[in-house]
């Protein structure tokens, strides 16, 4: 029997802690379907035995608190809300304990935003994770030791899992049914649940709003100039004399404000508008291609892929109902 643990935070997202037991409860009736033993004993831990959430609007009734629920194979994290350094905060008590499992063998998987609880407990140290796209920022600004990959779905890494934006956790609870009880019973839960198994990036979903959660006044300008400029040819060299600095400084200055090179960000700014083109016109790929200051159709092609995931027509078909 495999013990499953999801941890009754505090401000979490009451969902992904419902559908992370949804997952291994049903694994365990297509089992009793098919006159089999079930597999998964499923138990909500917390620090207490109620935990309120959303205000008191709902509460969490634990079946079992920490200090009873050491005998655990796998460890989920459900997502955070609100501001995250005070959620984790809120939550620090679990983070010992949530170390000590893993030293002992225990595998534990966050879900969304419950990778900065992970990340605080220090397990994540040099190695890979994801989260919701739009909080990837902050996490590598704040756990810079860590590499967060923000395309990823999901990260599988030495016992260690996180999941990406929201509904992404169902990816990573198949992913854990999978590796617990095989690819049929992962291909039954995911019909059943009607999620695509098999997606691997967020990327397509990512939306660049700019990355200016920093106090380098300078950067802001530049940043705000590249972003009024998408539409003609910019370099490193003429951002650099235009502001006064050396190349050297500026690009140094400006990756440690951005965590982009001057390069990768003037890329997304133009990827972004491309984007937005794309889902709402009616151009064609290279009237967007004109439109956004790139000349060259295949570097283009490769630049817009590098960054969703997806090629141009793909990316359309995907978003614009024309």
């Amino acid at each position: 029997m495999i013990t499953v643990s999801i941890l009754a935070l505090k401000n979490a997202v009451l969902a992904s802690i419902a559908d992370s037991r949804y997952v291994f409860t049903m694994a365990n009736e297509f089992l009793r379907q098919a006159k089999k033993p079930p597999l998964f004993k499923i138990q909500l831990i917390g620090i207490s035995k109620e935990v309120p959430l959303n205000d008191g609007l709902f509460s969490l009734h634990p079946d079992v608190t920490l200090n009873e629920g050491n005998d655990t194979n796998l460890v989920i994290i459900p997502s955070l809300s609100g501001d995250m350094k005070s959620s984790v905060y809120l939550n620090k008590e679990y983070v010992g304990w949530i170390a000590d499992q893993y030293k002992n063998g225990t595998e534990i998987a966050s879900l969304c935003t419950g990778a900065f609880l992970l990340a605080y407990s220090g397990l994540l140290r040099g190695k890979q994770c994801t989260t919701h796209w739009l909080y990837a920022n902050e996490l590598k600004h704040i756990y810079p030791s860590i590499q967060v990959v923000d395309e990823k779905m999901i990260t599988d890494q030495n016992g260690l899992y996180s999941s990406g934006g929201s509904n992404a956790y169902w990816n990573l609870l198949l992913h854990l049914v999978e590796k617990y009880s095989g690819r049929e019973m992962a291909i039954r839960l995911a019909k059943y649940f009607v999620i695509d198994l098999n997606r691997n990036v967020q990327s397509p979903f990512i939306i660049f709003d700019g990355l200016k959660d920093h106090e380098d006044d300078l950067i802001k300008k530049i940043q705000e100039k590249i972003e009024r400029s998408y539409r003609k040819k910019l370099t490193v060299e003429e951002l650099a004399d235009e502001f006064n600095m050396s190349r050297r400084t500026f690009e140094r200055r400006f990756k440690k404000a951005t965590r982009n090179t001057v390069t990768e960000y003037i890329q997304r700014v133009k990827v972004e508008a491309a984007k937005k083109q794309l889902e709402l016109g009616r151009k064609s790929v290279s009237e967007v291609m004109n439109d956004v200051g790139y000349v060259d159709i295949q570097t283009f092609r490769s630049v817009f892929k590098r960054i969703t995931g997806m090629t141009l027509v793909d990316y359309r078909n995907k978003y614009n109902s024309r």
